[in-house]
């Protein structure tokens, strides 16, 4: 008997999750940067979520694979989805707020949806999806306040950099199609080690890490971050990305947004416009059109 699919509003309570997740993520880097180097906290933060998983997947009894082939995939899927886009955040937030960060990070689904509409082309264009982009856009702009852009002048270079992480993450969400089949921790532990092993040398090399004197804050941050925001998040990312397709998952970079602003109103300070609510239902309305056509994953497999 074939077994049944997961259902639609489990995978998307899962994606609220993740949004979660990498939402608080930015305060964390925005506290652990402070004081310690941005290769450094990255190394570290992929070399914990790392082992994590790995213990999850020995405690589970699965074995990661041997194949060469497969590690060739961890290593490329670690540059686009942590090595790069990771640190180039990390570095990006000793100038940019956590805020600004958000919203240029957003831009996520936006990259992956043109990607595959005009080079993969492996899911379907539809208006629904289109409606989507416009509606998230949108909503990210009201959450934020339009006021918030004003700033896009300073730390140009900081800022780009969070750009091009944007593409890296539209093109992991792409290359993770590549691993499906597997458990969806095995390609998150194999790329965060993968990961682990290209920074930590460069750490070694650039920070020298044993003079670093971390404040608690910025370790806790660093904890929470590994933890939750990276082992945690990388599971379940590498699930929805099988279930609800690359640009239904990387939508959750709508929900983001409200989270992750509203996680740095209690740690940083900041403080939401007057739209804001209107901006979060426009929000989650176009996470809701860019992933119900993937409804279908709640009806029962046929059998063969």
């Amino acid at each position: 008997m074939t077994p049944q699919r997961p259902s639609l509003a489990r995978e998307l309570a899962l994606l609220l999750v993740l949004a979660t997740l990498w939402g608080s993520s930015y305060t964390f880097i925005k506290i652990g940067v402070e004081t310690i180097p941005p290769v450094t906290l990255i190394a570290v933060r992929t070399l914990i979520a790392g082992t994590i998983l790995l213990a999850v997947l020995r405690h589970r009894r699965v074995r990661l694979p041997r194949d060469p082939a497969i590690w060739r995939r961890f290593v490329v899927q670690a540059c686009l989805n942590s090595v790069i886009p990771f640190t180039l955040i990390a570095w990006a937030e000793q100038s940019v707020d956590a805020g600004l960060a958000v919203i240029l990070n957003s831009a996520t689904p936006i990259f992956t949806f043109l990607l595959t509409a005009l080079l993969i082309r492996h899911e379907q264009v539809t208006l629904r999806k289109l409606f989507g982009v416009v509606a998230g856009l949108a909503g990210i702009c009201l959450v934020i306040g339009v006021e918030a852009l004003g700033g896009l002048g300073e730390s140009l270079m900081a800022q780009l950099a969070i750009i091009l992480a944007t593409i890296c993450y539209a093109g992991a969400a792409i290359f993770s199609k590549n691993f499906k089949g597997l458990d969806p921790a095995v390609p998150a532990a194999g790329s965060l080690i993968s990961g682990a092993v290209i920074l930590m040398p460069v750490s070694l090399l650039v920070d020298r890490p044993w003079t670093l004197v971390p404040s608690a804050a910025s370790m806790l941050a660093l904890l929470a971050l590994s933890a939750f925001s990276t082992a945690l998040a990388f599971a379940i990312y590498f699930r929805l990305v099988q279930t609800l397709g690359s640009v239904g998952t990387t939508s959750q970079a709508y929900l983001r947004v409200p989270i992750g602003v509203a996680t740095g109103i209690v740690f940083l300070g900041e403080r939401l416009s007057p739209t804001a609510w209107i901006g979060l239902i426009c929000v989650i309305l176009g996470v809701i059109a860019m992933t119900i056509p993937a409804r279908a994953i709640a009806t029962p497999a046929r059998s063969a």
